[in-house]
């Protein structure tokens, strides 16, 4: 399969990408297109690229998988900023880029996201209008997460406070702090107790990222956590009721975990103004089943490309 490194601009920053073409490419026509983006703490080169980006251009789709600025092979300073505002301008960015090529079609163009990157994904749409369906896979709203915290009544408050501590710290001269989301091994977790059921997101995202299956060296699971006030504020269901109207799908697993992937797909669906929505769920799979495994993955693409099919 032919695929194109590029990058575009966000902003300041030159955010980096991989174009996927369909096979027998032939630059005079027109295609269609999708955005595609990674979870929290991922990159291109994971699930939203080499997995399901590889196989909608299988499909006929130019596709677009991007490392959020800041992250993997895109610039940015201080590294490792996950904020909500520049996440969500990436794929305004990444619209911005594909009208640029005289093969994709303008008009059908759609987007689609992984995990944290589907919250996003959610809201990009709300107001980018060059996006004409929407879909994603155990989409999560990081926001949502981020103020769940510890689960205490006044978990956002006690993060909102911490990172404030953290931001004077560092305009007194002290050095960034770097949070890894994940703990460093399989062996960590079971040690620390992050096993299913209580922990099943926390266990198989460990054993997702931290061993040969998943790992590379742009997904670093990594969070500069003074950058993450803007975050704790986000919402990714904000203003669904009025602005998400685009063809709508939302795959999930039927294993509900600890990052609330189940719910959020269910919150989205009821809150969202979309005519043509549906919630897919996948019997007998987890959040991490739908990054790669063919059991899983398989069922979601069987509902992702006819979605597609029908919408773009």
């Amino acid at each position: 399969m032919r695929v194109n490194t590029v990058s575009f601009k966000n902003k300041n920053v030159d955010v980096a990408a991989d174009v996927y073409f369909p096979p027998g490419f032939d630059p005079t026509e027109k295609y269609p297109a999708i955005v595609s983006a990674h979870p929290i703490g991922s990159c291109k080169e994971q699930t939203s690229g080499t997995v399901y980006g590889k196989r909608f251009a299988e499909a006929g789709y130019i596709v677009l998988a991007f490392d959020a600025s800041f992250q993997g092979s895109s610039g940015g300073e201080p590294r490792h900023v996950e904020d909500a505002t520049w996440r969500v301008e990436d794929f305004r960015c990444a619209a911005d880029y594909l009208v640029t090529l005289p093969y994709v079609d303008e008009e059908r163009i759609g987007v689609f996201g992984m995990c944290g990157g589907g919250g996003y994904t959610w809201t990009a749409a709300m107001t980018e209008r060059r996006f004409k369906a929407v879909a994603t896979v155990t989409g999560v709203n990081m926001g949502r997460l981020m103020r769940q915290g510890d689960m205490t009544p006044d978990a956002a408050i006690k993060t909102l406070e911490a990172i404030a501590q953290q931001r004077t710290a560092e305009a007194r001269g002290a050095e960034g702090r770097v949070d890894g989301f994940l703990p460093p091994s399989v062996e960590k977790a079971t040690e620390l107790g992050l096993v299913p059921p209580l922990h099943i997101d926390m266990a198989e995202a460990t054993e997702y990222y931290k061993t040969p299956r998943g790992a590379t060296p742009n997904g670093t699971n990594l969070s500069l956590f003074s950058s993450m006030a803007a975050t704790v504020g986000y919402d990714a269901y904000h203003l669904a009721e009025h602005l998400l109207t685009q063809p709508l799908m939302l795959v999930v697993g039927n294993k509900p975990g600890e990052f609330g992937a189940y719910r959020d797909a269910f919150t989205v669906f009821e809150r969202a103004r979309s005519q043509d929505k549906e919630v897919v769920v996948i019997p007998d799979v987890s959040h991490y089943d739908l990054y790669d495994k063919p059991e899983a993955v398989e069922p979601a693409l069987a509902a992702l490309i006819p979605f597609f099919g029908k919408h773009l």
